[in-house]
């Protein structure tokens, strides 16, 4: 898995994994991809691998889930031959990447006819906070999305676009709204608001930083703070 947020150098991805929000669009792709005893599944962009042992758990100890990172293969030229897997994830990575359409193309080609494709991806342009006061949040958003997040922003939103036009079949697209109540749980998924991450990781404006974070502990200490986001999890048929 590639973590998707903005200056994921400093990010816990475990952590990140096992973010309550983050687990109920895993189990959206999960039911998506249709998992069956025996199965060879790839996880491609695993990350620190968390959600590649969740799905080898689910095989309930037969098939094969292979798991591959970035270090050790390349999602637009995966060292397997066609039609190898009954199902392919990718989660949190085409984002990334300058060519999404050739690694959506490639994680087709390693897919058997009948097999199941599940992307999963975040669209940036869906942040959205309350609690603060709008002219700060505005700053802060578009600072985010002007110099921090950069390739593709809409992600998310753009791939059932992406599977119908690699011919693949029965596509299918859900938006999953993450909500958070409070800035703790906001930060383990949305690092702009986690006073932990150093200022050279270049999320605030710097002339902002300490009127944003004396904004949100007041937010949080009021019980009135609100952060959501949009990942979206489509699949098709191969």
């Amino acid at each position: 898995m590639a973590d998707d947020a903005p200056g994921n150098a400093f990010i816990d991805l475990s952590r990140t994994g096992a973010d309550p929000e983050l687990q109920r669009v895993r189990e959206v792709a999960f039911a998506a991809l249709r998992l069956a005893p025996g199965q060879r599944i790839l996880d491609a962009g695993t990350g620190a691998g968390e959600a590649a042992r969740l799905l080898a758990a689910r095989l309930g100890g037969t098939g094969e889930v292979v798991a591959v990172d970035h270090r050790r293969g390349d999602v637009i030229a995966l060292d397997f031959p066609g039609a190898y897997f009954d199902a392919v994830r990718c989660e949190r990575v085409l984002q990334h990447l300058a060519d999404p359409d050739a690694a959506v193309a490639e994680l087709a080609r390693v897919t058997r006819p009948g097999g199941r494709v599940c992307l999963v991806d975040t669209d940036w342009e869906s942040v959205a906070v309350d609690g603060l006061p709008r002219g700060l949040v505005a700053a802060v958003r578009g600072h985010l999305l002007a110099t921090v997040v950069r390739r593709h922003l809409d992600m998310g939103r753009t791939l059932r676009r992406r599977l119908v036009r690699a011919g693949l079949r029965e596509v299918t697209a859900v938006p999953v709204a993450l909500y958070f109540a409070d800035p703790i749980s906001a930060a383990t998924v949305l690092p702009m608001v986690n006073p932990m991450i150093p200022p050279a990781a270049g999320l605030i404006p710097p002339e902002l930083r300490e009127d944003w974070f004396g904004a949100l502990s007041e937010a949080g200490e009021r019980g009135d703070f609100l952060a959501t986001l949009t990942m979206w999890v489509a699949t098709a048929t191969a």
